[in-house]
């Protein structure tokens, strides 16, 4: 399975992409906790929520927040989950994963996102047989590089992960989706944190992009992120090092 690279912000946009996460987060943690309650001890799905944004530092303050207006009731939003699927510039497969209260301003933002970058909206189904429903655990080396590789995978394969991706910065462990509550346990139980953790779409394979194609996936990117109504973007393109350097 090839090394899965989260959706991110291009390189000197760090701060608007942080606060765009916080923002889309606090939607999660909200939707979270209106569907299964405001306890995290028994609203797995809050408590994974919460653990998210307290990997990107969110402030307690705005955890709080949303939790509190979940449970008011008074102004409450009800939001739906809706996957888009299309393609981008070169062929490339993309899925967009939303929270919405409004489906129709959503899906025509989401279709515009892709035409004005060289894509195209597609039907439900389009691309989906080229990724696979994976729960992905990402656990930072530290700066002294501590972590055993050989001891952290053998853990991560006897808790239930089908697979370990070492990097240079990080450990991805894939699991089924429905191992993942389980091997996400059991590696907090010996002491790992998380970057991120949830259930995703992973790419079977994935396809290089380079020049005018690689800049217009980049900037689709950006739009992605930057729309509150998005909260993760799956896709199986790659850019080398050497032309994210050339397009700066």
């Amino acid at each position: 399975m090839p090394k899965f690279k989260l959706f991110a912000g291009r390189k000197g946009k760090a701060d608007q992409a942080k606060n765009n996460r916080f923002v889309k987060l606090a939607r999660d943690i909200y939707v979270q906790a209106r569907r299964g309650g405001t306890n995290p001890d028994a609203n797995y799905g809050l408590k994974t929520a919460i653990a998210n944004a307290r990997a990107i530092q969110m402030p307690a303050d705005n955890i709080e927040r949303a939790i509190k207006k979940a449970a008011g009731g008074a102004d409450s939003v009800d939001y739906e989950d809706v996957l888009y699927e299309g393609y981008g510039p070169g062929g490339v497969a993309i899925m967009v994963k939303c929270l919405t209260d409004n489906r129709n301003r959503t899906a025509a933002d989401v279709r515009s996102i892709f035409g004005k970058r060289g894509g195209n909206l597609g039907e439900s189904g389009c691309v989906a047989y080229m990724f696979d429903q994976k729960g992905l655990l990402v656990v930072l080396r530290d700066e002294d590089n501590e972590i055993d590789e050989d001891g952290f995978m053998m853990e991560a394969v006897e808790a239930g992960a089908e697979d370990v991706v070492s990097g240079e910065e990080s450990f991805e462990v894939i699991t089924a989706p429905e191992d993942f509550d389980s091997v996400k346990g059991k590696l907090e139980a010996a002491g790992y944190t998380f970057e991120t953790a949830g259930v995703r779409w992973l790419p079977q394979n994935t396809v290089a992009a380079d020049g005018d194609n690689a800049d217009k996936l980049l900037r689709m990117m950006d739009a992605f992120e930057d729309n509150d109504d998005v909260q993760d973007v799956y896709h199986n393109f790659e850019i080398s090092d050497d032309e994210m350097s050339r397009l700066g």
